[in-house]
């Protein structure tokens, strides 16, 4: 299992774009998504922290990931929280959870697990703003289950 505190991911729509391109000769355009140099500065950024939190190789196989969301505490959270009582941090901007999940899942591909595909168990969870905006990821190798066969069949 690795649990790492990751800074707080940046909006899908700065982590993908997409151009409308021409390819030379061709008479239609067409649509080209890529991921931006600030996504890139995101990923790179997020291995050299799972890199430093003792992790060398990505994980084979299925995984479980965590993910804890902490947005940004402003400055006026006790007068948000006063007037807003103890649903004052729905106030607060914060990325989009399934969001979150998408940048985060594409930043840890590769480095954490090998691919998205083996993503398994997904559990996501806004905190309520505390500090300095981050993310909490657990990852967790996951064994593959034995499904049973034919009972009946197996018998015989």
């Amino acid at each position: 299992m690795i649990t790492v505190t990751l800074p707080y991911p940046i909006s899908a729509n700065r982590y993908w774009a997409t151009r409308v391109v021409t390819p030379k000769g061709a008479s239609r355009s067409m649509a080209m998504t890529y991921v931006t140099t600030e996504a890139k500065a995101y990923k790179e950024k997020v291995g050299w922290l799972l890199r430093a939190a003792g992790v060398r190789k990505p994980i084979e196989g299925r995984v479980a990931l965590r993910i804890e969301l902490f947005p940004h505490r402003p400055l006026d959270w006790q007068a948000r929280q006063r007037k807003l009582g103890p649903a004052w941090d729905d106030s607060v901007q914060c990325i989009d959870l399934g969001n979150a999940e998408k940048v985060l899942s594409d930043a840890l591909k590769d480095i954490a697990f090998g691919d998205d595909k083996w993503l398994r168990d997904i559990h996501l969870v806004r905190r309520e703003p505390d500090g300095e905006a981050r993310v909490v990821v657990t990852i967790t190798p996951m064994p593959t289950e034995q499904v049973q066969g034919d009972l009946l069949g197996a018998a015989a």
